[in-house]
Formats: C-alpha cells, structure tokens, sequence
C-alpha cells in the first residue's frame, strides 16, 4: 500500500475524538511513534507505496514481526516518556493487522501493566482494512481503538492504483473492513491518497465518501521521488508516474472544498480544511506537515530501530534502538533536533516571500526536490490557500464570535451540488455496479438533493 500515511503523521482522528497527542519528553520537544509492528511487509501492492522497498534496509531472511522484547521495551518506554494521564499509541505498516490480533492483544496487556494508576492509553490503526473479519472488529470495539482505513475512491480509482500482490482488484474487501467496523460500533476515518489517476476526478471521489456518509476524512498527495540519477528542473514533470502534479493537488482540493464549504460543513470533516480553520483560528498546526517544523512524528521499525520519520527510514536517518537506547533520548538526542530544525531553516527566499507559507511552512521536507530546496506541491498550495482562505476567514470568524462555523454555509450564495460526469445510463462513477441513475444519480437528483 503503505498503510502509512505518504506524508508522514497524518492521523486520522477527528476533532470530537481525543487528538494524537504528542507525547512530550522531559523538557523537550512532544513526539509521536509510528509504530510497525510487522515492518514493511504488506499484503497489497500499491503502486505509489514507498514502504515496500524498506526490505533492502534487513537481511535476507528477515523474520518482519516485531518481537515480544522489542514490543515491551517500546510500550515501557513510550508510556514512562509521557506526562499522562492519556498515552496515545499508533499503528502503522506495510499492513499492521498481519501481525494478528494476537499481537495487539499482548501490546494492551502491556499498556495495562506499565500504566501509572489512574492514566489510560488510547491506540489507532492505520489500515488498508481487507483483512478485517469479525474477530478483529470485536477486538478493536472491546479495546476501543480508533481505527482508519485507506481507500482512494471508488472502485474504478482505487483497484488500479491498489491491487494485492497477485494483481487482484482490493476495493471490495477494504469496503467490507469499512462495513464490519461499522457493524460492530466503530466510526472509521478514511484516508485517502491523491494520486496522478484519482487527481482527476476530486468530485467523484468525494461523493463516493459522502455517500457512503464517512464523517471525517484526509487527503495525502502522491509525490514520488525521482531517481537519483534523473536532474530535477524548475518546472519539472511529475516526480513519478503516480505522483499527482502540483496543479492537479490544488485544483483537486479547489473543487472538493466548493463542494464542502456550501453543503457539507459539519456534515464530514475534512483535515486539509479544518487545519487551515486551526491556523487561521490562531492555534498551531497538529500536523507536522504545516507545522514550523518537524521531527515529532518518529517511526519506530519492527526490529526497534528508531528513525527520524516514516518518509527518513534509511541509515542516515536511523537514531538508535528502543530496546538498548531509550525512546526519550533518542527523540531529544542533538541528530532529531537537528532534522526537525532543518524544515525551517532550509526554506528558499521564494518560500520566505510567500503570502500563505504560514499555513504550510513549505511543506513536508520530503517533496522538497527541486535544487532550489522548493516544494514539488508548491504551485498547488497557493492555488488551493488563496482560493480558500475569504472562507475561511470568514468561519474564523464566526468561531471567534461564538457561533458555529457550519453558518458560513448560510452567508454563501446558493449553488447547486455539482454532479460527477457520467451518463443517466453509464455505470455510477462509485463503483457499485448499478446505472448511474439508479445510483448516486438518485440521490442527486432534485428530489433527493441535500436540504429538500
């Protein structure tokens, strides 16, 4: 896939759950662990994923399954690195749930033994969902952990872009994950990555999640890194064949965000929006991606080496090992400090001039790849800032005043719900099979519209 997030610690957690809060260390900076417990190994394989080709960095022969010691040492650790009284660990891959749900169940008898009495842990999981069954989502409801699911649309962009290894299409399944959570009480999130296929259909792919009534939802572009033979230029073509362009990244959120902003605020909540609303509210960014900088969001690898971030697993990057080294002082060691300084204090004078750099800081280091140090999505964040920021201004307003933000949705002018391009007789766009108007046509049509 990866399951991991391609902009390293995007969580999916919405506002009216309790946040992934970084955990702080001592006096120094809060941190929080991407934690894989079966490494890069992944039962999909996406064609964007970055992850897969972690396996160069062990052995041939490697066992990728995180060890009983190495799962104690990181509980033990991250718990006694943590004020309380709520420690929040997160769950990442390749495919975290190949670890089985015996893993997990050892990893919450462990948070439960090292927890201070009168503190509590909470647990997220990233996954690509196909392998959810009904052991698993009775497990995750009894324990309670916040579960979210990469899906990139409907089936038709998302089973090209995400097949499993033997080439076979994996919507199905993943949507089956998403209903049997459902089933058993669990709301899940959905990330979904922006990609140089699904770029070009932003309105299908968000009413695909509205229709399937997802309530909070984040958007992560594809960028590939080039090889590093290949020169960079000032104006390059897409960093990959599966990167997304800067200016389909922007016109993408462009038009989601016409959509959301007049029908649907309130109704899902969408992370690239409402951490602008934060910025712009005068509260700092919660992802290190808009953030001043990074280095809070470190990855910890089956074998417990500890890296800088997800997007930095490489020797270079590598910090130590939580079983011999202790989790705190390698997030506060003098080489993570100075990686997270780096995206501040490396922007370019075209950066610094920026009328929006306070809303993205230039981006995540890692899609800095021009030789000018210059973001790959640059072009497509002040396209998508500029456009949205006099409503955002305005639901800043309205949250400094008291009142809900979901009353901007009042002072626009009405506008019809834009309808995805395809025929009364063409298969619905959402992948369900049926004819479009007996499908999301339907509940598009005047009848069924938003409001009547």
């Amino acid at each position: 896939m990866p399951t991991s997030p391609p902009n390293g610690a995007e969580m999916t957690v919405r506002p009216e759950r309790e946040t992934v809060a970084a955990q702080p260390v001592g006096a120094g900076k809060p941190f929080v662990v991407m934690a894989k417990p079966v490494g890069p190994v992944c039962n999909l394989n996406c064609e964007y994923c970055y992850y897969l080709a972690k396996t160069s960095l062990f052995p041939p022969g490697e066992h990728y399954r995180m060890t009983d010691e190495v799962l104690e040492a990181y509980v033990r650790a991250f718990i006694e690195a943590s004020p309380g009284p709520t420690v929040h660990f997160v769950w990442h891959g390749g495919e975290p749930t190949l670890a089985g749900v015996g893993f997990f169940r050892r990893a919450v008898e462990l948070q439960q033994r090292y927890l201070p009495a009168g503190w509590r842990c909470l647990n997220t999981l990233q996954t690509n969902g196909t392998l959810l069954d009904g052991k698993w989502c009775a497990f995750l409801r009894e324990r309670r952990f916040a579960v979210g699911i990469s899906v990139d649309g409907p089936a038709s962009l998302h089973d090209p872009s995400r097949p499993a290894k033997a080439g076979r299409p994996s919507h199905s399944r993943a949507m089956r994950g998403f209903d049997l959570l459902r089933q058993h009480g669990i709301d899940p999130d959905v990330l979904c990555t922006v990609n140089a296929r699904n770029s070009r259909a932003p309105l299908e792919v968000y009413r695909y999640f509205l229709d399937h009534e997802v309530r909070w939802l984040q958007f992560i572009p594809v960028v590939e890194r080039p090889p590093s033979s290949v020169a960079w230029q000032e104006q390059p073509a897409p960093a990959g064949a599966h990167s997304v362009t800067a200016e389909a990244f922007g016109e993408f959120l462009c038009q989601i965000f016409d959509e959301w902003v007049r029908h649907d605020v309130g109704r899902i909540g969408v992370q690239n929006f409402l951490e602008a609303l934060l910025v712009l509210s005068g509260q700092p960014a919660t992802l290190c991606v808009m953030s001043e900088s990074c280095g809070a969001a470190l990855a910890l690898e089956h074998d417990g080496s500890v890296y800088s971030c997800d997007h930095f697993v490489n020797h270079a990057h590598r910090l130590g090992n939580v079983v011999t080294d202790g989790l705190a002082e390698l997030a506060r060691s003098p080489q993570q400090g100075a990686f997270g300084k780096a995206k501040r204090d490396d922007l370019p004078q075209s950066c610094l001039e920026c009328p929006v750099l306070f809303l993205c800081n230039g981006g995540c280091p890692k899609d800095r790849l021009s030789p000018t140090r210059a973001n790959y999505l640059c072009a497509g964040y002040r396209r998508f800032y500029n456009h949205a920021l006099p409503c955002l201004r305005r639901m800043a307003l309205l949250a400094a005043a008291g009142q809900p933000v979901t009353g901007i949705m009042a002072q626009l002018a009405p506008q019809p719900r834009r309808r995805p391009t395809a025929g009364r007789n063409d298969p619905c766009p959402c992948g369900s099979g049926r004819k479009y108007k007996l499908c999301c046509g339907r509940r598009l049509s005047p009848a069924g519209s938003p409001g009547s």
